[in-house]
């Protein structure tokens, strides 16, 4: 079956099914149970589906295959996703996006507010979970390489200081 929406949702479940083992292990099931309940509304579940398993034209492609009609393109697709993804992200606490303040004023562009440690657990659960279900497993242990995944995209993470120390200290990550 090629079905995009369902082959999203296979594959969002196996991601759920992880993050809930490793919520388990840190002694949170319950937001096991409840994370990413946002990716099944449409806002997020349709954009999502097309943008990870859907084909489309580029927007050249479209007006000459389709001068007459609309058509989603992968630029389209793309903007959809991204509005998912902001969505997402301002709506579950377990990302790190969600506890940063972007303010208007020339001074103070950005603030990192520490994460509570019930959503810092969840953040780790769901970087493993995320791993397991769509990274590269390591041959005998099934487990994902998460430091490493920290290590390569440190610098893009704007983290408040406690935050960052707990989950280096989680993943073993020496300064």
């Amino acid at each position: 079956m090629n079905n995009i929406y369902f082959n999203y949702l296979k594959s969002l479940l196996k991601h759920k099914w992880y993050v809930f083992v490793e919520c388990c292990k840190l002694g949170i099931p319950v937001m096991g149970i409840i994370h990413d309940w946002s990716k099944f509304m449409p806002v997020e579940f349709i954009a999502y589906a097309r943008k990870f398993y859907g084909e489309y034209p580029t927007k050249e492609q479209a007006i000459r295959r389709y001068p007459y009609g609309t058509i989603s393109t992968q630029e389209s697709v793309k903007e959809d996703f991204d509005i998912a993804w902001n969505h997402h992200q301002k709506l579950n606490k377990h990302h790190w996006q969600y506890w940063v303040i972007v303010f208007d004023s020339e001074l103070e562009k950005v603030k990192c507010l520490n994460v509570p440690e019930i959503y810092r657990k969840e953040m780790l659960a769901d970087w493993i979970g995320a791993g397991r279900a769509y990274g590269k497993q390591e041959q005998n242990n099934n487990n994902p390489d998460t430091q490493q995944w920290y290590l390569d995209n440190r610098d893009k993470l704007i983290l408040h200081p406690e935050t960052r120390q707990w989950i280096e200290t989680q993943l073993h990550v020496n300064g």
